[in-house]
């Protein structure tokens, strides 16, 4: 039975083995800053527009663009990454179209400020509460709190402001939150939420072999039913529901840094699909100010590979034929830096493009309730059958 199982796990071992091999050559992540760090940058940014006054001229704002490709180079090793004199964005207190959004800032800065200086945390939706007619909406709030990690050169977790997570977690994992409580994946009848503090988290305690990101939740929950982690061999799922938020991210590169084994990414066949995981792996020119806390180059391709279709036949009634939108982003994809460093992927994304059709991971179903647990997974571990 032994034998059996180390032959079964032989190419996940070899990969970590890989891995370990490679880790030396992981860039370390920046020193992070002290609360006094932090409230000098704000401080600074303050005596700015002090200055600024003195000479009774209006005071302005000036921000890295998060928007533009221009501003980020790709690092193997990091993923995308914002490079030293980027283009910027002003935020003038003299024009009418920019004014409030000045104020918006200077009001997110305050509280920050506060909140650093007494080392208390709210959240993001705290914040918008705090002067809703001031803010309009939540998103306002959301995009000005990383433009301010941004603009200060700080990790988002340094200002104290927690955004609510929405991704899950489950498997062979125990973890004490930043509070002290512990959280054990494996007893819990359910999913656990990931934290929203994912840099309190301490003392992680393992014995998988390997890290499985589900893009869908949908996906995340039938695997939950079929009780894949327990049965096929000790591994941790995570999904972001979709599109990841920040902490699943976190989370993500939380497990690689502590466990250092390998993680695999399970999504649709399609570009949105692939676009999600390459934000697990490589991140997004929004965060690439932040890449370094949040990529996990690592990341290997499990599936749904556009070649699994073909080679496992997927019935044609679950093909879905590629639309306009489909296509444009494909071709996006395409044409990103990192792309060049994976040609097994390039081949894969031909492939769909060629054949001009995209498959859900759900789509594994019509050939057998529970291919995708029983049969598909199981196969590509044993087999290495990731890219």
């Amino acid at each position: 039975m032994e034998t059996g199982q180390q032959e079964q796990f032989a190419e996940i071992d070899k990969l970590r083995d890989e891995l370990l091999t490679n880790i030396k050559c992981d860039v370390e992540p920046p020193k992070q800053l002290d609360s006094r760090e932090v409230l000098t940058r704000i401080e600074n940014v303050i005596l700015g527009m002090v200055a600024t006054l003195s000479k009774d001229e209006a005071p302005v704002l000036v921000m890295p663009s998060r928007s533009d490709w221009a501003n980020v180079s790709f690092d193997s090793a990091v993923g995308l990454q914002m490079i030293a004199g980027s283009s910027v964005t002003t935020v003038r207190s003299d024009c009418p179209l920019s004014v409030k959004r000045f104020a918006q800032i200077f009001k997110i800065l305050s509280i920050i400020y506060k909140l650093v200086q007494s080392n208390s945390y709210a959240t993001k939706r705290d914040i918008y509460y705090n002067d809703t007619q001031l803010f309009g909406f939540q998103r306002a709030v959301d995009c000005i709190v990383d433009d301010i990690s941004c603009m200060l050169q700080v990790p988002r977790r340094t200002l104290h402001v927690l955004a609510t997570s929405k991704g899950f977690l489950c498997g062979d994992l125990s973890y004490l939150e930043g509070d002290g409580s512990r959280v054990n994946c494996l007893s819990s009848s359910a999913a656990v939420p990931v934290s929203s503090n994912v840099a309190g988290i301490k003392n992680i305690v393992s014995s998988a072999k390997f890290v499985l990101i589900v893009e869908k939740d949908a996906t995340f929950q039938r695997l939950i039913d079929d009780d894949f982690c327990s049965k096929l061999c000790p591994c941790i799922m995570i999904t972001g529901k979709g599109f990841p938020d920040v902490n699943s991210r976190l989370m993500v590169r939380k497990l690689w840094d502590t466990l250092h084994i390998p993680i695999f990414a399970l999504v649709d066949a399609d570009p949105h699909g692939i676009e999600i995981m390459c934000i697990y792996k490589y991140g997004s020119v929004a965060m690439s100010f932040e890449a370094h806390n949040l990529t996990v180059p690592s990341v290997r391709w499990m599936g749904l590979l556009p070649s699994d279709l073909q080679r496992l036949r997927v019935p044609q009634d679950m093909l879905i034929p590629l639309t306009q939108r489909d296509e444009s982003k494909l071709h996006s994809l395409l044409r990103r830096p990192y792309l060049a460093s994976q040609p097994s992927w390039q081949k894969e994304m031909d492939l769909m493009r060629q054949n001009k059709v995209k498959a859900e991971i759900q789509s594994l179903s019509a050939i057998g309730p529970d291919f995708l647990s029983k049969v598909y997974l199981p196969n590509k571990l044993r087999y290495g059958g990731w890219i």
